[in-house]
């Protein structure tokens, strides 16, 4: 098994036998248990369901809490299917962290931090207008269709708008270190989202 789910604690460093520094993000990575297989022959196509997240029983639904029940599973807020990962898992097996080893490249997906309304600069990188004295197109897009004709914008345009908050995917990353016993994962480099937020560990085969 080649997949799970973590929650990210936040990043820190760690120095090297050389003395050089290395920056890694800290992933709390199950552990999770199976609550579902997925057959071609029954469902079309081959996944495995994982659970994450423990969260009072009030807060969940009476088909959820039976769902997890009759896995065998605790309630747990978060439910992911992973594609091709099932291999020989069983329903009520448990996923820990030490399914990776140090050196593993795995990419990682979670949802971005959500920076709310942004202009073009900031969300797309536009140039800005000149600082001069009296200038007026300090921050603005500049022009962004025709005049006469065709006489509307273009679809699809790059204008302001909600900035992040989307699924994000960050590939070739690797694991640094595994502690099994605290069931965390050390990633170099940096992960999608917030600390706190969710996130899925997956095998980079690429």
């Amino acid at each position: 098994m080649a997949a799970i789910l973590a929650k990210k604690l936040g990043m820190t460093q760690r120095f090297l036998d050389d003395g050089r520094v290395e920056r890694v993000t800290v992933l709390e990575a199950g552990p999770c248990p199976v609550t579902g297989i997925r057959t071609v022959e029954r469902d079309g196509y081959e996944a495995v369901q994982l659970a994450f997240g423990s969260v009072r029983e009030k807060r969940l639904s009476k088909p959820e809490l039976g769902h997890l029940k009759k896995a065998g599973a605790p309630p747990l807020r978060d439910l992911v299917e992973f594609r091709d990962e099932a291999g020989e898992l069983q329903v009520g097996e448990t996923v820990s962290a030490g399914a990776f080893e140090p050196g593993d490249k795995v990419k990682v997906s979670g949802r971005s931090k959500g920076k709310g309304f942004a202009g073009t600069i900031k969300r797309h990188n536009y140039s800005s207008g000149p600082k001069s004295h009296g200038s007026h197109n300090v921050r603005a897009p500049g022009s962004i269709g025709a005049s006469a004709t065709p006489s509307r914008v273009f679809k699809g345009v790059r204008g302001p708008g909600r900035m992040g908050g989307g699924r994000i995917t960050q590939r070739g990353l690797e694991i640094v270190e595994v502690r099994e016993g605290e069931n965390l994962l050390l990633v170099r480099g940096a992960v999608p989202g917030p600390r706190g937020a969710t996130v899925e560990v997956r095998s980079d085969v690429r």
